[in-house]
This record gives structure tokens, C-alpha cells and sequence, in this order.
């Protein structure tokens, strides 16, 4: 059995319900009135967490490192990726401000540092649970370093191949925390259904025996909602107020109202999924007095007649003694007379 991780008082891993992630990220643009907006969006959506992103420009990209497709075609390309950064960091006390709005408004607040001094301030504003992005997961130090607070977490493998993603395992385990859960992911923004490969999911819940989810960054709801019929336990979603603001993240975004469909089809699809065990349904009773069919007179069947095949029909509804039994009746006698199109009984015969 794949033990669930505790995060905030509740359970997430396997027989839990989803743990639903809304991504706000750097969606809020640097400006704390956005950031208010998407915490608001969220907690409407319902939503159990909404997740934003701890970095310090200068202990994140080179001056001069370059921007990634994606970006390039979202943002200016004469700004490098270090001036992009800078304008979407969200200071000390805006962090501070936007913990204390989300306990306003019920919803958890997370976030991804990208370094050591980043998920020591997070540390410090007590977050519940560490968010790894993708692109830390061979940065093994930042690894540990987090993994030692003692703090649940949340790791994303986009990127990577297993044996990368083993690596990280190990070197979280050997910290002695061993609550954490792996999300499969592509990344890429917005990445192709065909890339996806949710099956790698599965992949890693058996070769590390720990829950699994998705990062999801497709169009749509619909690969989400496939990753948790196929047993994720958490999702991680990006969303924007807009998608048609300026910024590198907003067009591979969900808007509100898609948000709150994914939690909603989410809460669907799990309560489709259901026990396991096959047995009718309560609500399929009626129906199956209606569709299945039971045994009759085929003709009038006089007292002290022997039953044979020909005397016994098989018809709606399915409220008298089922076909399986026909073999059982044939031989037997009518201890009374039997009108055409009466529903056979044990008790008309000898």
C-alpha cells in the first residue's frame, strides 16, 4: 500500500480525494492587487490550494541567460529572461500579505522556491508544504536542503527521465523525509496531449511506491481529468484571470470558469471511480425489474401438466424466477392451472 502524505490536517495519496493545485505562479504580473484576485478565483473555484512562486531574480538566471520558447513568444524579446524575472518577484511582505489573504479566504497557500534562501523564507511564513519545480529536480543540494525542514512536498519530474527522478528520491529519503509526491509533467507551455505520456504516472507509483499526480500544462480539462481517472492524486493546474494579458504564463492558463469546471469534473470523475467491486448499483433496482426478463406460461398450462420447454416462455419484466432457472422447471408438475403470460412460481409446481 502507497501511504498517503498528510498536507494541512488532510490526507493526499491514494483512496484521498484529488488534491486540486490552482497555479497562479508569476500570473499576478508583480502587482499584489492581481495576486489578491487569483487567491480570490481559486478559493471560488474551490480549489484546495493556490500555488505562487518564491524567487530573487539574481539568485535565479544570469543576466544574459535566454528566454525559453515559450516565453519569447508571450513576452518582449528584446527583455531578457533576468529583466522578465524581476518584474514578476513578489517581495518579502507581499508574500506576507497574500498568506494572510488566503487564510481569509480558506484556501491554502503554497508556493515553489527556486533556492535555498527562498524556501527559508517561505519556512519562516510557516507554509504547510514545499512546492519543487521541474527544473530543480537534478539540483539535488536545494533538494535536501528543503526536504530537511521536515515539511511535506510536492515534486515535479518534468524534464526528466526515471533515473533522474530516482536520484531525487533517494536524496530526499536519506534526509528522513519520506512525505512527499511525485507529479508527472511536461514541460511545456501550452505541451501537446500526444506528449504527455500519462502512463510515466503509473510508472513512478511503482517503481517508488509513493502517491503520484500531474502538472498539468495542456489546453483544456480534459488530460487533467484523464490523469485522475488513472489514479493522480494530486493536479496542478495554471490559471489567469485573462489569458489575454501580457506575460509568459497567461495563454497556457485556465480562466476562472475553466478553473472551477476542472474542479468540478475532478469531483466527477472520483466519484465515478467508486469502489471497484462490481455489483448493481441502488439506483439500477427499478431498472432491473424493467429490463431483464423472468419466466411465463408460454400457454394456458393445465393442472397436472409436466412442464416442458415449449410451455415455458421468457419475457419482461424481470420481477419473477430468472432464464438460469428454465432447466430447473422443465420436468416439473402444475400443482394448478397456470393462465397464458402468468409469471412462473416454485410454488404452482410439484
Amino acid at each position: 500500500m502507497v501511504a498517503a502524505v498528510e498536507i494541512a490536517g488532510r490526507k493526499v495519496g491514494p483512496g484521498q480525494p484529488c488534491f486540486v493545485i490552482a497555479e497562479a505562479g508569476v500570473n499576478h504580473n508583480g502587482d499584489l492587487g492581481m495576486a489578491h484576485r487569483l487567491v480570490d478565483v481559486a478559493a471560488q473555484a474551490g480549489a484546495d490550494a493556490v500555488k505562487f512562486q518564491t524567487f530573487k531574480a539574481e539568485r535565479l538566471a544570469m543576466p544574459d541567460a535566454p528566454k525559453a520558447k515559450y516565453q519569447l513568444q508571450t513576452t518582449d524579446t528584446a527583455e531578457s529572461q533576468y529583466e522578465m524575472l524581476r518584474r514578476l518577484e513578489l517581495s518579502a511582505e507581499a508574500h506576507r500579505n497574500v498568506v494572510a489573504y488566503c487564510r481569509e479566504k480558506g484556501i491554502l497557500f503554497m508556493s515553489s522556491p527556486f533556492d535555498e534562501e527562498s524556501a527559508d523564507f517561505l519556512a519562516e511564513l510557516g507554509v504547510a508544504v514545499f512546492k519543487i519545480p521541474s527544473g530543480e529536480i537534478t539540483n539535488v543540494a536545494f533538494l535536501a536542503h528543503v526536504a530537511r525542514k521536515g515539511k511535506p512536498l510536492i515534486v515535479s519530474t518534468g524534464m526528466s527521465y526515471l533515473g533522474e527522478v530516482e536520484t531525487a528520491v533517494r536524496t530526499l529519503e536519506q534526509t528522513g523525509n519520506q512525505n512527499f509526491v511525485l507529479l508527472h509533467c511536461v514541460s511545456n507551455y501550452p505541451a501537446r496531449p500526444g506528449d504527455v505520456n500519462l502512463r510515466a504516472m503509473q510508472t513512478m507509483a511503482a517503481a517508488f511506491g509513493v502517491p503520484v499526480g500531474y502538472s498539468d500544462h495542456t489546453p483544456g480539462l480534459e488530460v487533467a481529468l484523464a490523469a485522475v481517472a488513472l489514479g493522480a492524486c494530486v493536479i496542478e493546474k495554471h490559471f489567469t484571470l485573462d489569458r489575454n494579458l501580457p506575460g509568459p504564463d497567461h495563454q497556457a492558463s485556465l480562466e476562472p470558469d475553466e478553473l472551477a469546471a476542472l474542479v468540478q469534473g475532478i469531483r466527477t470523475v472520483e466519484a465515478a471511480l467508486g469502489h471497484g467491486r462490481k455489483e448493481p448499483a441502488a439506483s439500477e433496482a427499478n431498472t432491473t425489474a424493467v429490463a431483464r426478463k423472468s419466466l411465463v406460461a408460454a400457454r394456458d398450462i393445465p393442472s397436472g401438466t409436466v412442464l416442458t420447454e415449449d410451455l415455458i416462455a421468457v419475457k419482461r419484466p424481470g420481477t419473477g424466477l430468472p432464464p438460469v432457472m428454465k432447466p430447473y422447471l422443465v420436468g416439473r408438475v402444475a400443482r394448478v392451472a397456470i393462465p397464458a403470460g402468468t409469471l412462473l412460481g416454485l410454488e404452482m409446481l410439484a
